[in-house]
């Protein structure tokens, strides 16, 4: 079976702060593309993306959905992710495996601080981009603003395609810059017919102005262009779009289309310049691997007829079995094939190949390079696992998991539940990179460990839905990491018969403090390894990146410290892998020791909302909280409220806002850094 041509595949995936309509945008884009024949809302709790219970319950997105439809000639894989913070690895994973996006703005609310999140991520993955501004028709709604505002906190070069006919609640359609015409939207069959028509009389100096700007990002990557647009001559149309895609491919500029997903106006424009403008498989740099049988590097290509190389980018519980997304980079995937895993090292069976619509499945036969699918049967495979040719085994770069700081004591409720606790825990794990289990050493509780509140919240739910389990919770704790104050070092020599076989480590190590957010840093002279067997060197830094996993003071993991190996002495027939381990475990134990141990706790930026009228009081709470405000924009009526926030006094904060603002207020946090922290938790745990 021939799949589609690799020319007209576009992967791309919706991404945006929470609210700005992301859902409300999928479900319209399923429509126009005649994938359903009824739209539904989030607010009703109707939409086909969000079709977890608490999804529709919560009217939020939680988990990335993946969806397949087509827009005339042209194959869409669309991925629809989450816009609260504490479902980030949905969106990272998402963004590793795609080769577009589509950012959604809210007219109103401008670049949130979800935005600039996505934002950093699709940065650091360059992905293309194309933007959204949505809700135009919301009273305060302002196109230039966000525009200004993508400028200046997104450092991008957003390039307007179209202007809006009518603000605010007379929004009704939007001038195409490109083609120089008014486009109106239907409301009789729902937006479905696009009328075309004249600009306003009113509107045409704005036009030439704004698309003059149009024509300069374009003549950046067409010096015909350049050439005509300098003497004066009339640039066409169909020259503009080749030019503007490839800045857009480059990263380099971020066209902006306007429309109102809710009232069914903009979204036709957005489907076809997702064809013009991003990429398909084809146009994305080749991905860097690394080949297993001979460790070099390598380079994978977009082609079918190579061997399989494919990311499993998500893996999700689904009716018990896991099922596995795949992005495959090269070659063919059927059902049936044996597969390579570069994590575990061993061939795995595809049994099944599934092509998703939201949590739905189309059992396929045949799977190309480009494609993005799903696969049953291989157990052993988890996010961010390689999978390939088992004749060519190949490593692609993984995934980056941000920092879980909540953690939550969990027991079961009754004997049946203690019993079915452990393998739902498991299963939610191999889902969730960002979600931990571990057991607390001093009260023998089990603790999860999450993004948030929320994500926690959703996890104890998920549990008596999905699970049958029931579980009694405590409060949230912070998950603080541990530093040093001071430089510390020690020279450890472990020396002892176990078992009749003698063994032998010795290591002298140095720790010193680093600046916050600096992480930890190895180092180990190259001279100091020459007279180490491979396998043994190897183990060393291994051992004490492990030795990092728990400090000294509470058994947090350590964070802000730099590690420097002065001697490392190696005897042939005497030195062991469980002498050297030993030695490593010592030296760090009382190098931490010595040092000085303290403390650090999560800080959250903060972005609050509220009527002007109660922002003195709302500052007023937040510097009880420890909390640094960094700025205030004011807008007409209300204020945003830029601020960091030491996490452990935002638990509950929810309800103090809105009994603060009279139900008026909001806000959103996301991780920052951790600094140290108060004195109070520092005697808690006997370090003042």
């Amino acid at each position: 079976m021939a799949g589609p041509d690799l020319k007209t595949i576009r992967n791309f995936g919706i991404i945006s702060h929470i609210d700005a309509g992301k859902t409300t945008v999928s479900e319209r884009i399923l429509f126009y593309t005649g994938e359903i024949h009824k739209m539904g809302e989030v607010h009703d709790g109707m939409t086909v993306m969000d079709w977890m219970d608490q999804e529709q319950a919560r009217g939020i997105t939680i988990t990335a959905t993946a969806t397949s439809c087509r827009w005339n000639t042209y194959t869409f894989n669309l991925i629809d992710t989450p816009g609260h913070i504490d479902f980030t690895i949905e969106v990272e994973r998402s963004l590793r495996a795609l080769d577009g996006a589509v950012a959604i703005f809210s007219a109103v609310e401008g670049v949130q601080p979800q935005s600039e999140s996505v934002w950093r991520q699709a940065d650091r993955y360059q992905v293309p981009r194309i933007c959204l501004i949505n809700k135009m028709d919301r009273i305060g709604a302002d196109h230039q603003q966000v525009v200004a505002a993508m400028t200046e906190k997104l450092r991008a070069r957003p390039v307007l395609l179209q202007l809006p006919i009518g603000q605010e609640e007379s929004f009704s359609g939007v001038i195409d810059l490109i083609e120089e015409k008014a486009l109106l939207f239907r409301e009789e069959d729902q937006g479905k017919t696009l009328i075309e028509g004249q600009i306003p009389d009113e509107m045409l100096d704005a036009v030439q102005r704004h698309r003059e700007q149009l024509i300069e990002a374009a003549a950046d990557y067409d010096d015909d262009i350049l050439s005509d647009f300098l003497e004066g001559r009339p640039i066409a149309p169909e020259r503009i779009l080749p030019a503007l895609r490839q800045g857009v491919i480059a990263c380099q500029i971020f066209p902006v289309l306007l429309g109102s997903a809710l009232k069914n106006k903009g979204i036709q424009p957005v489907l076809d310049m997702i064809c013009k403008l991003l990429p398909s498989p084809l146009d994305i740099p080749p991905a860097p691997a690394t080949r297993l049988d001979n460790n070099r590097q390598t380079a994978v290509t977009t082609d079918p007829e190579a061997d399989l190389c494919a990311l499993a980018f998500k893996v999700l519980a689904d009716d018990g079995r896991k099922l596995t997304y795949l992005r495959l980079y090269s070659g063919r995937l059927k059902p049936g094939d044996t597969v390579y895993n570069s994590r575990t090292l061993a061939s795995e069976k595809v049994a099944r190949l599934f092509r998703m619509h939201s949590h739905k499945r189309e059992r396929i036969d045949l799977a190309l390079a480009g494609d993005i699918v799903t696969a049953t049967g291989l157990k052993n495979v988890l996010t961010g696992d390689t999978i390939s040719a088992t004749e060519c085994p190949l490593q692609l770069a993984g995934l980056e998991y941000p920092e879980p700081v909540v953690s939550l004591a969990v027991e079961p409720k009754t004997i049946d539940d203690r019993d079915k606790l452990p393998p739902a825990l498991d299963k939610l794990q191999w889902e969730d990179p960002t979600f931990l289990v571990k057991e607390d050493p001093e009260t023998g509780q089990t603790l999860l460990t999450g993004m948030g509140e929320l994500h926690l919240e959703v996890v104890v739910q998920r549990l008596k839905t999905d699970f049958g389990v029931e579980v009694q919770t405590g409060r949230p704790q912070v998950v603080y990491r541990e530093t040093i104050k001071c430089a510390s070092q020690h020279h450890e020599i472990f020396e002892r018969e176990i078992d009749g076989k003698q063994h032998h480590g010795e290591i002298h190590l140095r720790i010193n403090p680093a600046a916050r957010k600096s992480g930890i840093s190895i180092q180990i002279p190259s001279d100091l390894l020459a007279a180490w067997p491979q396998e043994l060197a190897d183990l060393i830094e291994q051992k004490l990146t492990l030795a990092c996993q728990s400090g000294p003071a509470a058994g947090y993991p350590l964070t802000d410290i730099d590690i420097s190996v002065t001697q490392l002495p190696y005897e042939n027939q005497k030195t062991t892998d469980l002498g050297i381990s030993a030695a490593i475990n010592r030296a760090m134990s009382s190098a931490l020791r010595n040092g000085q141990p303290t403390l650090l706790e999560p800080v959250m930026t903060l972005e609050l909302i509220a009527p002007s009228d109660y922002t003195g009081r709302v500052i007023s709470s937040l510097n009880q909280k420890r909390g640094q405000v960094e700025g205030i924009t004011s807008r007409p009526g209300q204020d945003i409220v830029r601020a960091t926030v030491p996490l452990l006094e935002m638990f509950g904060y929810m309800t103090e806002l809105r009994s603060a603002t009279k139900g008026q207020g909001s806000f959103t946090m996301e991780f920052s850094h951790f600094d140290q922290a108060p004195p109070e938790i520092l005697e808690k745990y006997g370090l003042t």
